[in-house]
């Protein structure tokens, strides 16, 4: 109730699968009504209603579009004017995306509205009799984006210049180019060779006049650098100039490509981007005409209301957001959706026993092997314990506050999921991108019995996950908490085909979500079938064998290999000896690959098999991300990070960037990995993915939020990436004989000291003091007492937890003592001290 009392409805059984919900409200305001089903919310509970305790006479708004809506969708509500007289109804939608507001007159006193919102977000809704607000005007509807599925292409049109003077440097990887704008305006820009011989530079101009292009290496001005370009005014994208014609922009049928075109030729150079959101995934083409004019066709499979942004140098053309009225037959998709309310798991200190949990059916903890790395970098083991048949928990026990690295190996392999982030200590940030997912479930899975995988969300604080399944029959899922921020989602299907799994996070998609998984018929007699002999690693360009038994089976026996670019070769099978067959390959490339061994069509328990070729050294949790590029950013200045990909192995470099605008996005080499650069054009949270090999690294996606001047209009979310083959990267640290010490973080101001041993000191006792850092981080406690004749004779150090010490010395002979106590290379305060003997 608006007051913040709880009042009781009643609950009617209708006897036919129904109930009615009756209430008497007894106050004016928003309530909100909880529906629960064996203690879980159903489907859109809590429900918001507004109570008006207006008599007739007074215009009035009802309806579930003053509260909630599905972007894409119509939301209604209707306005009363019984008895009210005369005066002019009004109606307003202000919000993410422009909305269509249609009317209509029931001839009864009250008028139906409906309007549509193309984005999910909040939407005020104002009412207005007589040019003043009604009762609860202006209303707040929240608009989720439910059920919706977005697909987008880019096509590039950029600006090739040939800078002046002779630039000719072999290694065009080791430089980087920015240009200028007379505004001021600041982005990275792609250097090409040119068939000259020279090097020229590709962008998108924004604005005309003189720009500056600076191309450094190692981040020194090469020669001749900066250089002076000159952009014309008919260079400059204008997506007013931007021609689009076609009906597909306004209505279109389902299972048919619906074309429409888009003509640039007068709108000087810019990136065309496209993004079509709704019902279904619309499968989008784009092809280039002889006479330069675009024509674009989507497929979607679904009906019901499509939004279709078209934008063009980062600019809305003209009547873009389109929202297309699709009609025609569905693909009768079956969806099942579940939420659960997800607690804070338990605050985890210094010295406590730490737990991470997993589960993975169908292997052997031999095979598991899990090291854990301290904000420090000190990298030690840690122990794994099968909880119950297939349930695993990583134990620890961390020595410093801050985010801690968790990797968890299956046969040398990080499992999915990892490596994993874990904070000792309070939470840093929360939030969807903080949620991690992954098991066999969410890769592939069998119909007619429950397929399993694991769900994260230990570091994303409180929040409800959303758990959702579309496919060519409804779903069962079941939801089991393990309490510790982890839980185990298993579902079943009962008909083969492609499903989609949704996981959301406080109605945000967590990252990697929607996941495609294909669900094969029942598995039948392929699980009488064995693996033998199945190597640990193969060597590129080798053959090599493993052996299958059938058991008894009946029918045909297929092999394909999956290698990491995504290149698939069949394999080589032979029969050996009755039910035994060899299965050999030749792997092409190195990195961890996939073998797909099915029978009668259907993937066999064990299949994929993965197996790491050659020498495969890339670590998604040896690399680490650090600078200004991840912190808060200006719109149109550049900013940059580093990647440290030390010690992590050659691999596969992928950076995407998420957020309201393109970004211009660029990677160069450094001394300690790869420098990213890029320049956001739009105010909001952008989200950067860095993924190593495929692997998530530690902290990865990070949230950066944007400020300043809108520089881009804001449709739909945009997505841009680069992509870098690494070469083999080793620290100095590394370099050098002997163990690295760990990046301590301490502060030794924060160090005090207390004892007689600092002020006065005996010949031949123990002369005593305590030394308390326990506010002051981690760090190495040095403590040298030096006299007349040079050190004391004995020295003594006890730590007695949490950074609390003891010490004591002894000494022979009088004189002057310096007593010199440092929390790792800063003194601290008092010391040196001074003591008389």
């Amino acid at each position: 109730m608006p007051s913040g009392h709880i009042d009781q409805p009643v609950i009617e059984d209708n006897r036919d699968g129904t109930v009615s919900i009756k209430y008497d409200p007894r106050e004016e305001g928003v309530h909100e009504l909880y529906v629960k089903y064996n203690g879980e919310h159903v489907q859109g509970s809590p429900y918001k209603f507004h109570v008006d305790s207006i008599s007739s006479g007074y215009v009035t708004a009802y309806g579930p579009g003053l509260t909630a809506g599905v972007s894409g969708e119509p939301s209604q509500f209707t306005i009363s004017t019984k008895g009210a007289g005369a005066g002019g109804l009004s109606m307003a939608v202000e919000g993410p995306s422009k909305a269509e507001i249609t009317c209509h007159d029931n001839k009864d006193g009250t008028v139906a509205v409906s309007f549509l919102p193309t984005a999910p977000g909040e939407y005020k809704v104002s009412v207005r009799f007589g040019e003043k607000h009604i009762k609860g005007s202006p209303f707040t509807a929240k608009v989720t984006g439910e059920g919706r599925k977005r697909n987008q292409i880019s096509v590039g049109s950029c600006s090739e210049v040939t800078l002046p003077g002779k630039v000719n440097d072999d290694d065009i990887r080791s430089l980087n180019a920015s240009i200028q704008a007379p505004s001021g305006l600041e982005e990275p820009c792609f250097l090409k060779r040119l068939p000259s011989g020279n090097i020229g530079i590709s962008f998108t101009p924004r604005e005309a006049g003189q720009h500056v292009v600076s191309v450094k290496k190692m981040g020194v001005h090469i020669q001749n650098s900066p250089f002076n370009i000159t952009v014309q005014e008919q260079e400059v994208g204008d997506a007013k100039k931007v021609k689009v014609s076609g009906t597909a922009l306004k209505e279109g049928k389902t299972h048919g490509e619906n074309t429409f075109s888009v003509d640039t030729r007068n709108a000087g150079y810019g990136g065309l981007s496209l993004s079509i959101e709704g019902p279904s995934k619309a499968e989008i083409q784009c092809a280039d005409s002889k006479d330069g004019v675009l024509a674009i066709s989507y497929k979607p499979t679904e009906p019901g209301y499509y939004i279709v942004n078209l934008k063009f140098a980062d600019h809305h053309v003209e009547g873009s957001p389109f929202t297309v009225k699709v009609s025609g037959e569905g693909s009768n998709r079956q969806r099942e959706k579940i939420q659960r309310q997800r607690d804070p798991a338990p605050l985890t200190e210094v010295g406590t026993n730490c737990k991470l949990t997993f589960k993975m059916p169908g292997i052997t903890s031999f095979d598991l092997a899990a090291t854990v790395t301290s904000p420090g970098g000190v990298s030690e083991d840690a122990e794994i314990q099968e909880v119950v048949d297939g349930l695993y928990s990583v134990h620890f026990v961390p020595k410093e506050l801050g985010v801690h690295t968790v990797s968890v190996k299956y046969r040398e392999i990080h499992i999915p999921g990892s490596p994993f982030q874990f904070t000792v200590g309070p939470l840093r940030d929360s939030g969807a991108h903080l949620v991690k997912a992954g098991g066999a479930g969410l890769e592939r899975g069998e119909a007619g019995r429950f397929n399993e995988f694991n769900v994260w969300t230990r570091e994303a604080g409180a929040g409800q996950l959303a758990i959702s399944l579309e496919g060519p029959s409804k779903a069962e899922i079941d939801f089991k908490d393990r309490k510790d921020g982890s839980c185990d989602v298993s579902y079943k299907v009962d008909e083969p085909g492609e499903y989609r799994i949704g996981l959301k996070f406080n109605e945000q998609h967590i990252p990697d979500s929607p996941f495609k998984v294909y669900i094969s018929p029942a598995v039948g007699d392929a699980h009488l079938l064995e693996v033998a002999q199945f190597p640990d690693n193969a060597q590129v360009d080798k053959p090599t064998q493993f052996y299958i038994r059938l058991n008894g089976a009946k029918g045909s026996l297929d092999g394909r290999i999956v290698s990491p670019s995504g290149k698939t070769d069949d394999c080589f099978i032979q029969n050996i000896d009755g039910d035994q067959y060899s299965i050999r390959f030749m792997p092409r490339e190195n990195g961890v690959h996939n073998i797909n061994v099915k029978f009668n069509g259907v993937h066999i328990p064990a299949s994929p098999l993965r197996i790491k070729v050659g020498k495969d050294d890339a670590d998604p949790a040896a690399v680490h991300a650090h600078g200004p590029g991840l912190g808060a950013v200006k719109t149109g200045a550049k900013t940059d990070l580093i990647i440290n990909t030390c010690n992590a192995g050659a691999g596969i470099l992928a950076v995407t960037m998420d957020g309201p605008s393109r970004v211009s996005m660029d990677c160069t080499e450094v001394e300690e990995g790869y420098k990213v650069r890029y320049t956001p054009l739009a105010p909001g949270f952008y989200y950067m993915s860095v993924k190593y090999n495929g692997g998530h690294i530690v902290g990865s996606p990070f949230k950066i939020e944007a400020t300043g001047p809108n520089l881009a209009e804001i449709g739909a979310q945009e997505t841009s990436s680069v992509t870098v083959e690494t070469v083999q990267k080793v620290s100095k640290a590394a370099a050098k004989q002997g163990p690295a010490l760990p990046v301590f973080k301490s502060d030794a101001t924060k160090v005090t000291s207390k004892g007689m041993g600092l002020k006065k000191a005996y010949l031949n006792k123990h002369n005593q003091f305590t030394v308390h850092a326990g506010d002051a981080g981690n760090n190495i406690l040095y403590v040298g007492i030096y006299g007349p004749k040079g050190p004391c004779d004995e020295v003594q150090l006890k730590h007695k937890g949490k950074n609390n010490y003891e010490c004591w010395y002894v000494i022979r002979d009088r004189g002057e003592y310096i007593v010199i106590v440092k929390w790792g290379d800063d003194h601290i305060p008092g010391s040196p001290y001074k003591v008389e003997v």
